[in-house]
């Protein structure tokens, strides 16, 4: 897991290096072990949470956006290299979210798989929707800005430089610039990653070849018959 939590006194640090949700290999952070190790910083004022992460699983980054707002602590976010996706609604959790300069945030419309007939195919659109309307509203509620505008760039994924979401709204102020590596195989999941970004992206024999199909199926099936709700997924 390349998240990391340590109490130094009243104050904590976080460092969310990872994708948000469990994956099939056993990377990531979920929001149950988000929970266990925050908890366990004990009494603190402030959280000092780091982000570089390409996002993940959208139920587990609402639940850490939630354990992150409810904290009675002051959240300071920095976003150290990226923080995409679902990365970007954690984000504003924070109190005071700051950018490195050369740092990205992304936000783009939720993401899903469904399997079965029409009625399986139309549950899944209308939950889409659903889950895009709440983060519609997170975004708006950290931003002012106005629900249509957020709506349009999320249909359009787009891609924010640390001015960019100062203008938006999206943070508060851009610090120096980070030297971090954003190497996450989910960005190659999205429509419009800068090239720069892919770059760094692991080769695709950095892993033993699977079928990724067969994969994501296996990490659905899962997730969503602990939930009680067998076949549909969401992914941002």
């Amino acid at each position: 897991m390349n998240t990391r939590f340590q109490a130094k006194g009243t104050t904590a640090e976080i460092w969310l290096y990872d994708q948000i949700g469990e994956s099939f290999w056993g990377d990531g952070i979920s929001a149950k072990a988000f929970q266990k190790e925050l908890t366990a910083l004990g009494k603190v004022n402030t959280i000092n949470l780091r982000i570089n992460s390409p996002g993940g699983d959208v139920f587990d980054g609402l639940a850490i956006y939630n354990l992150l707002t409810q904290h009675p602590a002051r959240v300071i976010v920095d976003v150290d290299g990226l923080a995409a996706s679902i990365a970007s609604v954690i984000a504003m959790a924070g109190d005071e979210v700051r950018m490195a300069s050369n740092a990205l945030m992304m936000i783009h419309n939720p993401h899903g798989m469904a399997a079965g007939d029409d009625r399986e195919m139309e549950r899944m659109a209308a939950l889409l929707k659903q889950v895009k309307a709440s983060l519609v509203d997170t975004y708006a509620a950290s931003t002012s800005q106005q629900q249509a505008q957020i709506a349009a760039w999320m249909d359009d994924e787009t891609w924010m430089s640390a001015d960019t979401a100062v203008q938006n709204g999206f943070a508060d102020e851009i610090s120096a610039a980070q030297q971090v590596a954003a190497s996450f195989r989910l960005l190659k999941d999205f429509k419009h990653t800068p090239a720069a970004l892919l770059a760094q992206s692991a080769p695709d024999d950095a892993r033993p070849a699977r079928d990724m199909l067969a994969v994501r199926n296996a990490q659905l099936a899962q997730r969503l018959s602990a939930l009680g709700v067998p076949q549909i997924g969401i992914r941002r």
